[in-house]
């Protein structure tokens, strides 16, 4: 199957029983993400909602909540869309210049767009108050498009090779945004529709924009796909989508997909911004209420079927980790083409994807020393960090190939202790301060700005890793309930952090120095100071998440025998992470315990989820 739009999709599921149907009132407001994130965490079917308060419109979700219903939905598309991603030739060249591989059958024909003059979501006009309002928690500052595909395209060289969809998020409703008029464009660092909009303000035009929702499934997925710079996703939605995107073209106007189930279409004009947020997102935490891009409404269409899908965000892992999974999983072959010496890489979900990323890469620059050294290693590294969504990452820690071939990034435990059995901690933490970082990440000394650190360790193992905390270790008064996570690295719990923005915690240097004190710790090279030792050393689920959403590199590692020499910091060590909640950290995201209950009773015997979530 080839689906061209959301009913097509939404009956072969139902056929196939992997979509249920739920008749019973349900509030948009908070109640059905809980749902959501509960059916996405027991593996259910996808769920329609056919009755939901405030709207007329049924609402969707979960639809993408497998990896075995995600490869199910391209099924049919998904090995012609591989065998382009092993091309010899330069696979991303397919993407930019398809006319040249028309001979390789289907996709290259299913690349280019299809100009049409109507479609099904012209049928009827609407008002954004009328739209689902979706909450996914409890402060949300106002209704959110979560599975939205924002269409923009070049001003200087405008049409469908130069355009641009990214899953931006769309705030719909909220006090600052005046009602059906307004709505809030959020999108971060390093986006597509921000080169556009850089055009436009250049130009001193506005930049007109169209949110779709719903359509083709390939849409969404190419909504998501990270694709290099000057790379249409619509032509990839094309490959993916097994036929070509059909896209009403009228004079004067931006293209509009013509089976999407609802578009939004808008303007935003050079230097109006207004407040978006607050918002619950992938890190696991609330983004705060930022100036963000007005957009304003022009009109709002929808077909005569629509049906509104969405999804849920939040601590890892939710339905977007399936995105990332089929992401990788296509692109995996890719990555040598990309980044020169590297092998695999591994933007770690549980840590909320951009703060961790683990790599092996070669270390050939000196094949005939006595002695190996992090020098290649250094300079992919580097190379992630300056290329692709790879260029967002905080922590890139990287290991040699060469050290053990068999080693792989998705075994967290042998991974982490690859590189604590080798690291120098004299020589092998590189430092990239006062740079751009994820702007949903609050670590950092302000919005979009922190700091780095590239992590890199080969040669022969150094020291052998403690499996016990030793009758020596002790504290310092306020740190304790030392807890060993695995060997060689031991959380423990902090005093509650009470430094400014920016500066360093004075109670961590007591604790550095104390250790340094101790003596005798090179079996524990690292040490994760923390507010709940206990729940942070219980899983790698929740190690991964505390370590790396709550630190900063520069500001929050310290290390037992510190010192800078010639702008270089290292240590003797122990390493320490200050993994606490900050003074200024977004809090932690939280469900509504009313909501939480209603929703049991739903899920309870004679519940219309019954045995379901």
């Amino acid at each position: 199957m080839r689906y061209r739009n959301t009913q097509q999709l939404i009956a072969d599921l139902e056929q196939s029983g992997q979509l249920i149907r739920i008749h019973e009132e349900v509030d948009p407001h908070l109640q059905v993400a809980e749902i959501q994130r509960r059916a996405f965490r027991a593996k259910a079917p996808a769920i329609m909602f056919t009755n939901v308060k405030g709207t007329k419109f049924p609402m969707v979700c979960n639809i993408f909540g497998t990896m075995e219903r995600t490869r199910w939905i391209f099924r049919d598309t998904l090995r012609a869309l591989e065998g382009i991603f092993k091309l010899k030739v330069d696979p991303f060249d397919f993407f930019k210049r398809p006319w040249r591989y028309a001979g390789v059958p289907r996709a290259g024909l299913a690349t280019i767009p299809k100009k049409v003059k109507a479609g099904p979501v012209l049928e009827n006009t609407t008002t954004v108050s009328q739209l689902p309002q979706l909450h996914s928690w409890p402060m949300d500052g106002g209704g959110y498009v979560t599975l939205p595909q924002v269409y923009t395209e070049s001003p200087d060289k405008p049409g469908f090779m130069n355009s641009n969809i990214g899953m931006y998020r769309v705030q719909l409703t909220g006090a600052p945004f005046e009602k059906d008029k307004e709505i809030g464009l959020h999108y971060q660092i390093h986006r597509g529709i921000g080169y556009h909009h850089a055009e436009a303000l250049r130009r001193n035009e506005p930049l007109k924009v169209n949110v779709f929702v719903g359509g083709p499934p390939a849409m969404t997925m190419a909504a998501i796909m990270p694709l290099p710079e000057g790379i249409a996703e619509l032509i990839f939605a094309g490959a993916l989508g097994g036929f070509r995107m059909p896209m009403i073209t009228r004079e004067g106007q931006l293209p509009i997909l013509a089976e999407a189930d609802f578009c939004i279409s808008g303007t935003v004009y050079p230097n109006e911004q207004k407040p978006e947020g607050p918002f619950g997102d992938h890190l696991g935490y609330y983004s705060l209420a930022h100036d963000f891009p007005l957009m304003r409404v022009d009109n709002v269409y929808h077909r005569n079927d629509a049906v509104w899908p969405f999804t849920t965000v939040g601590r890892p892992p939710q339905e977007d980790t399936v995105f990332g999974e089929f992401i990788h999983d296509l692109t995996a072959d890719l990555v040598p083409t990309v980044f020169n010496g590297v092998h695999e890489v591994h933007a770690v979900d549980p840590a909320g994807v951009h703060p961790l990323l683990l790599a092996i890469g070669s270390e050939r620059y000196v094949p005939y020393a006595e002695e190996r050294q992090p020098q290649e290693l250094i300079t992919c590294g580097l190379s992630l960090l300056g290329n692709t969504q790879t260029s967002l990452s905080k922590y890139a820690i990287l290991a040699a190939k060469e050290d053990n071939p068999g080693l792989t990034t998705h075994n967290y435990k042998d991974f982490f202790t690859h590189m604590l059995e080798r690291t120098d901690f004299a020589r092998d933490f590189h430092f990239i301060t006062r740079t751009t970082i994820d702007t949903l990440d609050y670590t950092g000394i302000s919005l979009n700005q922190g700091s780095k650190l590239i992590w890199t360790a080969c040669g022969p193992v150094k020291r052998t890793l403690g499996s016990n905390i030793p009758s020596h270790f002790t504290l310092p008064e306020g740190f304790g309930d030392a807890k060993l996570f695995m060997s060689g690295v031991v959380v423990i719990k902090g005093p509650k952090h009470t430094a400014a923005r920016d500066e360093h915690d004075d109670a961590m240097f007591r604790l550095a120095e104390h250790l340094k004190n101790v003596g005798n710790l090179d079996s524990l090279p690292l040490v994760v100071v923390v507010d709940d030792a206990e729940f942070t050393a219980a899983n790698w689920d929740n190690f991964l998440w505390v370590t790396f959403t709550r630190s900063d590199p520069a500001t929050d590692m310290y290390g037992a025998g510190a010192f800078t020499h010639c702008k270089h910091w290292g240590c003797s060590g122990p390493m320490i992470i200050d993994a606490r909640l900050k003074s200024f950290h977004a809090p932690a995201l939280e469900e509504d315990p009313d909501v939480t209950k209603s929703v049991d009773k739903m899920a309870a015997r004679g519940g219309c989820l019954h045995n379901i979530i």
